[in-house]
């Protein structure tokens, strides 16, 4: 249980107000000077030891991929990319930030840009996020006017300009080179790898991309200490993180909690449980809609974290938790998601480009009854071809959904299908 003083995000509901001087009241830019001073490795090695993983989605530690950004560059551009996308269905943590604490990424930003030597940032913010993108714009003009940003950031004598680009709102563009694609103005396909952006990134230029949570999170830990970040949650699942639970609970929320908290606590504690109590409970998607769901008896005991969720083979994600009650038709959920990840395919490899239109078509199909029984494990054959034979994690995202509907709910499934079959001669008897 997260205690109110461990809280990094303390308006993350509005309620004190989104501009500087309200930011300022809460502790923001405290000490920037002295932060920015500390330099480059003091920066990265604290990021490192503190054990935070990206936020939005991958959890790659955060400290190691600053490290991989070039010591040495030949005088040109050195960029940061914050991904402000989330187009992923069932989160909406990023949002909030932007919302209601948009000076905590515009610190995080600066002090980002420190540990990576980058001489400018751009935040992509999902086109959608119209007032969200007003409050951001806001915050990055009153740092500009307060001495934030630009030259000589507090008197530091560091340089550093600060720009929001707004997205068309594409899934795909959420995928780091897939971003840097659409921010160049070309159409948004991820790139293959190597060349890793922190060489070969925006513009051709050294560029590392990081989630909002990610780089909000950053001055907390170096204004608290690596240790106190390091001693939230469990080891190598470290810090705090902005839970979105939305779907069958009494009071849907995003909330801010200790990592490896249990999932059942999270739901009860902060959700007023869920709709016809906790027995009531179907299925849960743990990190996002492009994770396997879970079924009751794994949510019983389950923590919500990186190795947790893994071993139960599922994931963290985003941490966006969707809660499905007795109600729900599981097979027809699972359905709607192949859809959409058939609609946000780019199209640039095969595997993607006709394996999630062939997911969507058979899932139709299984909804319907129309299926036969052996066309399951077809299905799931056809997912496991999918998953990590793409550019990208899309085909990986439509391919583990239909995955864990099969692995937990295959008799549902098949009774679907039973009942179809049975249905003309019962009519034929009737």
């Amino acid at each position: 249980m997260l205690q109110d003083k461990d809280r990094i995000f303390t308006d993350i509901y509005g309620e004190k107000g989104p501009g500087l001087a309200e930011a300022r009241a809460r502790g923001d830019y405290d000490g920037l000077k002295d932060l920015i001073l500390t330099g480059r490795e003091a920066i990265v090695d604290a990021v490192k030891k503190s054990g935070l993983r990206g936020r939005g989605g991958a959890g790659f530690p955060t400290g190691l991929k600053w490290s991989f950004m070039p010591k040495e560059t030949d005088g040109g551009p050195v960029y940061l990319v914050v991904n402000a996308d989330e187009s992923e269905p069932g989160t909406c943590k990023d949002r909030e930030i932007m919302r209601h604490e948009p000076h905590k990424l515009v610190e995080g930003c600066i002090l980002a840009a420190v540990g990576m030597g980058c001489t400018a940032g751009y935040i992509y913010i999902r086109g959608e996020f119209v007032r969200e993108g007003e409050r951001l714009q806001r915050a990055i003009d009153e740092a500009y006017e307060a001495g934030l940003l630009g030259r000589d950031i507090a008197g530091s004598g560091f340089d550093f300009e600060l720009y929001l680009h707004r997205g068309a709102g594409a899934y795909i563009c959420g995928e780091e080179t897939g971003l840097l694609e659409s921010l160049e103005g070309k159409k948004g396909q991820p790139r293959l790898k190597p060349p890793f952006p922190a060489m070969v990134g925006l513009y051709g230029r050294p560029s590392t991309v990081n989630n909002v949570e990610t780089i909000a999170q950053v001055p907390a830990i170096l204004r608290r200490g690596a240790d106190w970040f390091a001693g939230l949650g469990r080891e190598n699942n470290t810090g705090t993180k902005l839970f979105c639970i939305s779907g069958h609970v009494n009071h849907p929320c995003t909330v801010e909690e200790e990592m490896s908290i249990p999932l059942r606590e999270l739901v009860d504690k902060h959700c007023g449980g869920v709709r016809g109590g906790w027995d009531n409970l179907k299925a849960v998607i743990p990190g996002g809609s492009s994770v396997p769901l879970i079924p009751k008896s794994v949510c019983d005991e389950i923590r919500l974290d990186f190795d947790d969720l893994k071993n139960a083979q599922t994931g963290l994600g985003t941490a966006g938790v969707i809660v499905m009650d007795r109600s729900t038709d599981v097979v027809k959920a699972i359905c709607r998601l192949s859809k959409f990840y058939m609609h946000e395919s780019c199209g640039q490899c095969t595997p993607c480009r006709e394996g999630t239109g062939w997911l969507w078509r058979v899932m139709t199909r299984l909804v319907e009854g129309r299926a036969r029984p052996e066309e399951i494990d077809m299905l799931f054959d056809v997912s496991r071809e999918i998953e990590g034979h793409t550019i990208c994690a899309l085909g990986d995202a439509a391919a583990w959904p239909v995955q864990g509907l099969i692995r937990h709910f295959r008799q549902e499934i098949e009774d679907r299908i039973k009942r179809q079959q049975a249905a003309p001669a019962m009519a034929a008897a009737s």
